[in-house]
């Protein structure tokens, strides 16, 4: 089985991945919701990756503290198109046996909504 990305879109307010342009592209940061679902069949479910840049995550630590590095793309620039194009890039080269298997990695990528879930 193997992923397919079927949508894309900011968490942040007022950023549209397509048009964004960031003030200063080499500092900047930006929250991405990624939709993937099975590339054969029907459904979805999120995975939140944050795209940032060295600069932005200095700052972010020097203003919060040490940060843990799950879920994060870093990028020498932001490019939000670019991210994402890598994103996808890397989401559709995923294969595993089963959906689970395969949410287990894509959960490496971007913060699975079932993470952790337990029925």
């Amino acid at each position: 089985m193997r992923a397919a990305l079927r949508e894309t879109y900011s968490l942040d307010d007022d950023v549209e991945i397509d048009a964004y342009t960031p003030a200063d592209p080499t500092n900047d940061g930006v929250r991405v919701r990624l939709m993937i679902g099975p590339a054969d069949g029907p459904g979805e479910e999120s995975f939140d990756v944050l795209v940032c840049t060295p600069a932005w995550l200095s700052d972010s630590v020097a203003e919060h503290g040490p940060q843990l590095g799950r879920h994060l793309l870093v990028v020498e620039t932001l490019d939000l198109a670019g991210a994402v194009a890598f994103l996808r890039e890397h989401v559709e080269s995923l294969e595993a046996p089963d959906w689970h298997g395969l949410a287990a990695q894509l959960a490496r990528v971007g913060h699975w909504e079932f993470e952790d879930y337990t029925p």
